[in-house]
Order: C-alpha cells, then sequence, then structure tokens
C-alpha cells in the first residue's frame, strides 16, 4: 500500500498541506477550522458537547466524520479526575481519527493563565504577581511546568499570556495583565511563551489588540487608543512574544478600534501580524467573537457575512464552538458568497500546525499518561517560589515589620479565612466549580489565617471577619474593634473574590466605577485604625486600590495579586520575617479612588501640574518595593557622551547588600527623552535586572542600551529614532533615581524597522 504524500513525514510541511487539502471537501476544508466544546466524561468514557445558549446545535457524531479541527476545554469544562479526563480525551481523539476520511485528530486546547485550569492541577499566582516579581527566569519555568502538564494530558494548546498592557486599572481582568508597561509585559510574558513553547504547547497571545484600552475600564467597550499609543504601547509586547518567544497562535481581541473590530480588521490581522512581523502560526477567535460581529458589533448582517469578515481579516479558527464556520459557510462557498481562497489559506495554516505537531504522522496514538499528579510537590514548590518573589512591601515606616514571634496578633477581615482569597478569576476553583456546588477544590490551599499560625507558633492569634467583601453589613465591626484592641497588632486582611461577569469584585466583567476598597471593607480598616493597636494592612486583590486615605495611619502595608495555592504560607513568611520581601509594583497604587485611572506612561499634560486642581500622582509609584534589608547603589559609570542613531552604551552601577541579611532588590533602567517630535511619556522602562544578594554581597550590573529602545512612532506612522538629547536613569522605582547618564544620539532620524533591537540586555558579575 502506498502512503499518501501528506502522510510522508519525509517531506516539506507545505507540500504535505498542499497534497492533502487538493483532496478535501468544502466541508472537510471548514471542519478544520472551528472547534467543539466538550467535557470530558467522569468515568472516562468520551467526551460529551457542552451545552451553553450561545452554541449551535448539531450532531456530534454526524459532524466529525468531516474531521474536526479543535477541542475545546475537555478538562476545563467540569471537575473530571484528571486521569480520567485523559483516558475520555485519548478516546474522543480516536473517534475522531475514526470518523473521518483522513483521520486527522484534533487540537485539544485549554486555559491556562495561572495554570492548568483542571481540577486538581496546581492554581499558581496570576501573571499581575509574575509581573511584580520581576523575574522572567522564573516565569519561563512556571510556564514549562505548565506545558509539561499541559502535554501530559494530551493537550496541543494553551490559551495564554494575556499581553494586554494595563490602561485603567478599574478594568476587571487587571488580574490577568502582567501589568502597566509595555516593556515589563513584554519580558514577562515572552518568558512564559517560551516556556510553554518548549514544553512543546503552542502558546497564544491575547487579546490581540487593544482589549485593556476599552474607554471607562468597561469590558469588550471602544477602544479609544490612538495610532501612536496602539502602536508604542499595545502592541510591542506582542511583538516581542511572537520574534523572541515564539508563539504560534494568536487570539483576536472583542473590542474594536476606531469603529473597525478586531475580529474584521485585515490591518491588523493580516498586513501587520504577518507580513509586517512575518507571524505564520494560527490566528484564533476569542469565543464567540466571530458571532460578536453580528450581534454586538453590528458590521454583520447575517452569519455567513459575519463568517466572511473574519476570515477575510485572518481569523482562521473558530472557537469554543461550530456555529458560523459550518454548513452555511460551506454552502455560501459554493454559492459563490464566499471565495474559497479565504477557506483554503485558512485551512492551511491550521493543517501545517497540526503537521508541526505530528498530528498528520500515520503512526500518530493519542498519549494516556500511565499516572497523573498535576499538582506535585516540585509544582508547589515553584508556585511557592513566585508566590514569594510577588509580594510587595509598601510601606513599614517605623519597623513595624517582621512580627514579633511572640506577639498578640488579632488577624481580622473578609480574606483571612478564605482560601479563594488566594486565586484568580481563571484557576478551575473560582472559574468553574462555583457552577458545581460541594465539589472540594481538588488541592491543598492555605489560608492565610492557618498559615499565619503555622509561621508564629507562639504567637496568641485571633479571628474574625469583620465584613464581607462586597456586602454593605458593617455589624461585624464590634467584635473586630474589640478583637484588635485586645491585640499587640492587628492584621487586617482586605481585598477582591475573584470571580466572572459580576459575581465577584475582580476578574472578566468585574469592572468598577473607581478604586475604593470594595464593600465597607475601607470603613473597617478605619475603624482598626481608630483602636490605636498598630496595623498591617495585607491586600490580596486583582487590582490596586487608593490607599491615601490611610498613608502614615498604618504600620505598615503589604500587597499580594491573587498569590495562588501557595500564597498564603508566602504572604505569612513575609509577615513573619522568614521571607525577605522583594516585589516591586507592576502597576501604580493610586492616592485617591476617583476620577484618575492612571498609569506612570504620561506625557508632561499627564503629570501634576498648575493646570488642574487634580493631582494624578500614584501614592506608590510603578517598579515600588520596600525589603527587610538595605541596598546601597555604588561606583555609577555612565559618562555624558554622544553616539550615533544606530550606536550603543553601557551604563553600569554596583549594588551593595548593606543589611544582615540576604535579599533582592530590582535595578530597573528608565529613559527620558526631553524633546521629540510627537509628545513622549515622562520615563518609560527599558531594561531591569533582579539581584539576589547575600547579606555583604555586591554585584554590578551593566546594561547595554541600544539607540533602538528610544524609537518612537512618528507623526507619519514611521517607527523612528531620532538624534537629540536623552536621559538615562537608573532607579529603584520609576520615581525613585539613583544615577541619570546623559546622551546625545547624532545623525540623521532612523527608522526602527521590524529587525530593530527589543530589548536591554544586562550583564551581572557578583563581587
Amino acid at each position: 500500500m502506498t502512503t499518501a504524500p501528506w502522510r510522508d513525514p519525509a517531506l516539506p510541511a507545505a507540500a504535505r498541506v498542499d497534497d492533502l487539502l487538493g483532496r478535501m471537501t468544502i466541508e472537510e476544508k471548514t471542519a478544520q477550522l472551528y472547534g467543539v466544546w466538550v467535557g470530558a466524561a467522569t468515568d472516562g468514557g468520551g467526551v460529551a458537547p457542552h451545552q451553553h445558549d450561545m452554541t449551535a446545535a448539531y450532531d456530534y457524531d454526524e459532524l466529525i466524520t468531516r474531521g474536526l479541527g479543535q477541542l475545546t476545554r475537555s478538562f476545563g469544562t467540569a471537575p473530571v479526575d484528571p486521569a480520567l479526563g485523559a483516558r475520555a480525551l485519548a478516546g474522543a481523539q480516536r473517534q475522531i481519527v475514526a470518523a473521518g476520511r483522513f483521520g486527522i485528530p484534533a487540537v485539544a486546547h485549554e486555559e491556562c493563565l495561572a495554570g492548568f485550569t483542571a481540577w486538581r492541577a496546581t492554581a499558581y499566582p496570576v501573571p499581575l504577581a509574575w509581573g511584580a516579581a520581576f523575574d522572567p527566569p522564573l516565569v519561563e519555568e512556571v510556564g514549562r511546568a505548565i506545558g509539561r502538564d499541559l502535554r501530559a494530558m494530551g493537550v496541543h494548546q494553551g490559551l495564554a499570556p494575556v499581553l494586554d498592557v494595563v490602561r485603567d486599572p478599574r478594568w476587571g481582568r487587571v488580574e490577568e495583565t502582567i501589568g502597566e508597561d509595555p516593556y515589563l509585559v513584554g519580558t514577562v510574558g515572552t518568558a512564559y511563551v517560551r516556556g510553554l513553547e518548549s514544553a512543546g504547547v503552542v502558546a497564544t497571545l491575547k487579546h490581540f489588540a487593544g482589549y485593556a484600552s476599552s474607554a471607562g475600564a468597561r469590558n469588550l467597550a471602544p477602544v479609544r487608543a490612538g495610532t501612536r499609543e496602539f502602536a508604542d504601547v499595545t502592541l510591542p509586547p506582542f511583538e516581542m512574544a511572537l520574534r523572541e518567544g515564539g508563539a504560534r497562535s494568536v487570539m483576536a481581541a472583542y473590542t474594536e478600534r476606531d469603529g473597525v473590530p478586531a475580529s474584521a480588521d485585515p490591518e491588523l490581522l493580516t498586513r501587520l501580524l504577518r507580513e509586517e512581523w512575518g507571524f505564520t502560526g494560527t490566528v484564533v477567535a476569542d469565543y464567540f467573537g466571530i458571532g460578536f460581529l453580528q450581534t454586538l458589533h453590528r458590521v454583520a448582517g447575517t452569519p455567513v457575512e459575519a463568517a466572511r469578515l473574519a476570515l477575510d481579516a485572518g481569523i482562521d479558527v473558530e472557537l469554543p464552538t461550530v456555529k458560523y464556520y459550518g454548513d452555511a459557510l460551506a454552502d455560501a462557498v459554493r454559492a459563490g458568497e464566499v471565495p474559497e481562497e479565504l477557506i483554503d489559506r485558512a485551512a492551511r495554516r491550521v493543517l501545517l500546525q497540526k503537521c508541526e505537531l505530528g498530528l498528520l504522522d500515520e503512526d500518530w496514538q493519542p498519549h494516556v499518561p500511565e499516572s497523573v499528579d498535576l499538582d506535585p510537590p516540585a509544582n508547589r514548590a515553584l508556585a511557592r517560589r513566585l508566590a514569594e518573589e510577588s509580594v510587595v512591601l509598601l510601606d513599614n515606616p517605623d519597623g513595624l515589620l517582621p512580627l514579633s514571634p511572640d506577639a498578640r496578633v488579632a488577624v481580622i477581615g473578609p480574606r483571612a479565612a478564605d482560601a479563594l482569597a488566594m486565586l484568580g478569576c481563571y484557576s478551575f476553583p473560582s472559574h468553574v466549580l462555583p457552577h458545581h456546588p460541594g465539589v472540594e477544590t481538588g488541592i491543598d490551599i492555605p489560608t492565610l489565617l492557618d498559615s499565619l499560625r503555622a509561621e508564629l507558633p507562639d504567637a496568641k492569634v485571633t479571628f474574625t471577619e469583620g465584613c464581607g467583601v462586597s456586602d454593605p453589613d458593617p455589624s461585624g465591626f464590634t467584635e473586630a474593634i474589640t478583637r484588635a484592641s485586645e491585640a499587640d497588632v492587628c492584621v487586617a486582611v482586605l481585598g477582591d473574590r475573584a470571580g466572572l461577569f459580576g459575581r465577584g469584585t475582580s476578574g472578566e466583567g468585574c469592572d468598577v466605577a473607581d478604586l475604593s476598597l470594595p464593600g465597607v471593607q475601607g470603613a473597617l480598616l478605619d475603624a482598626l485604625v481608630a483602636t490605636g493597636v498598630p496595623v498591617v494592612l495585607v491586600l490580596l486583590t486583582g487590582r490596586p486600590y487608593a490607599l491615601g486615605r490611610w498613608h502614615g495611619r498604618l504600620g505598615a502595608v503589604v500587597q499580594a495579586f491573587f498569590p495562588g495555592e501557595e500564597g498564603g504560607p508566602a504572604v505569612a513568611g513575609v509577615l513573619s520575617g522568614r521571607v525577605n520581601p522583594s516585589g516591586r509594583l507592576p502597576v501604580s497604587v493610586p492616592r485617591v479612588p476617583g476620577g484618575q485611572p492612571w498609569t506612570y506612561l504620561q506625557p508632561p499634560l499627564g503629570l501634576a501640574g498648575q493646570v488642574s486642581s487634580l493631582d494624578p500622582t500614584p501614592l506608590f509609584p510603578f517598579g515600588h518595593g520596600r525589603s527587610y534589608t538595605a541596598f546601597s547603589w555604588e561606583d555609577f559609570t555612565g559618562p555624558d557622551t554622544e553616539i550615533g542613531t544606530d550606536g550603543s552604551y553601557d551604563v553600569s552601577v554596583t549594588v551593595r547588600n548593606t543589611g544582615d541579611r540576604a535579599g533582592a532588590e530590582v535595578v530597573q533602567l528608565y529613559l527620558h527623552d526631553p524633546v521629540a517630535g510627537v509628545t513622549r511619556p515622562d520615563v518609560r522602562l527599558i531594561g531591569y535586572r533582579r539581584l539576589e544578594l547575600a547579606a555583604a554581597e555586591a554585584a554590578r550590573v551593566t546594561f547595554r542600551f541600544h539607540a533602538d529602545l528610544s524609537a518612537f512612532t512618528d507623526r507619519s506612522g514611521r517607527r523612528v529614532v531620532e538624534p537629540g538629547d536623552l536621559e538615562l536613569r537608573l532607579g529603584a522605582s520609576s520615581a525613585d533615581v539613583r544615577a541619570t547618564a546623559r546622551l546625545r544620539l547624532t545623525g540623521p532620524v532612523r527608522e526602527a524597522g521590524a529587525g530593530r533591537r527589543l530589548r536591554c540586555e544586562a550583564e551581572v558579575v557578583h563581587n
């Protein structure tokens, strides 16, 4: 029997796919362009289509006779034992292979925003905590571990990372982002992509592009970003993750910019993404995003018109399930309403990726693991490391922290004794289990209260909740005041409850009008401060909240952004002193709650000044974080000099741990451009390096600045490097500058194209 060319692994992938496409009917080609939302059977017997009010009715057994592009979230739909889920997914793949004429398995995808979104899988800190750690190598390790777990279960594609740059912290999905700076988002997000892809899993960048710039911080609201903001703030993390991380998939955003939905924008999904950036992977729709062209954006009058717009723009795969890329689309192709070339283009991209994954090989077999543990000790250790590095000590003016080991401690607040206080909205317990009341979380999630008692066994620790997260009932204040008054120190544990579409105070669709603490938590904090007992405020949140009302009245402030299943021990370790805090703010902490949604990337008119009575200056700036040790910055080398607009320049500084214990300093490099052809942010991050230093140890860090890092989009839409003066500022935060190098770029204006340098390399020598 002669093997068909498309089955021959010795042939180039393009030749194999061309041969296969020539053999397929229109229905078989369109079948590669959609997924089916399924849930794994709890007995391991297979999968069943997910019932949802936005899904189309279809006969699954008949549908798969044409083949199938993707299987959607067989693990992430309902609680199923991982071993049985793997068996069910493998069974589903065998069924798809047997049913179709060509025997091509589906790509199985899952969410993996903060870990594999499956029952009993490790719940890592959310991406905002990744940003707070300022540690890309560690995030890469986490991505690799998540990728290994996905691959072991038979999953090929992960829907992460989120590379949206925070523009308004009132937006509900801030917890899913890495921060408010594109360089931080790009470098940390690229590290995660590298980790996931190194495990053989297709990383999916989302949401492309502009989703976080929605007007009024409302989910899916129109995007008001201008051309230069879009080019210089929104797009760079995606470009870096594609060019340097090797991501093989992109998810189109729900939103529209200047009247054009991303899912119907060929300028974005084809000209920029593919022709300019050279992307060759697959573009997938955000869930129901193609349908939204008809129902929400109203740029399509019929399902076929929505499908044609999406295909023409460059969306290859409809997710989560078939509705617009199915039979009606095939009929429209036959009727001449949709060019068959659009079907072929998308199917070729899908099949090329399947070829890369080995799914076209004749000997392909689904993988069924012999044993399954999705939360092994190694995963938990990684989750603990990332959680510990991400905790930010915002303030400790009088050295109240670390706590005395034998203190009387009143722990008060609605987040202290709730395990879910550690998890974001895309963790399995927060995302799926609310639909399955009574089902255990499946993983051990120590609360902060239990962790603190374990951390301080000789302390007398009492607890009362005081109030709920978001309800208006203050009846618990009386007991809270009593407990606090009896203690040496009060630890107030406040914050968010992650949820979806209004069921939480943080998460998708949980946008807020201002940055006040939810519910009556602010009033509870007022009451605790009024007792005169020193108060340590611990925040477990998905976004920053305004803290100016209590500035100077608190003994200490600790910020943790949904730090995952090991977050309780990590935060308790900071409170006890076992962990020396080293996190830095990936988002600014505002002073006042209303009217000033703000990030640090402001041009001159966005800063405080006499032209307005409102001062937007944050209480704690981007990059800020304190430690239990002290660091000196010495021997700065960065003489004033000139380089060409294509030149490079080194700046160096020695950082010494002058305290009596080990700690970490994050050295940050900012660019200030005094005069430019368009207004520029007063400062912006262009490099950073986390330094782990033992007591009395020093390290010298050298940043290798290249003129490309000063590039911006000019009035004509070109990305250029302009001649003129620059300042390179080394700082411990965006507002704490320790040394400045003045630099003049000379020569002509130079266009910085696709090959420009995207990152500032750093070299470290320990003394």
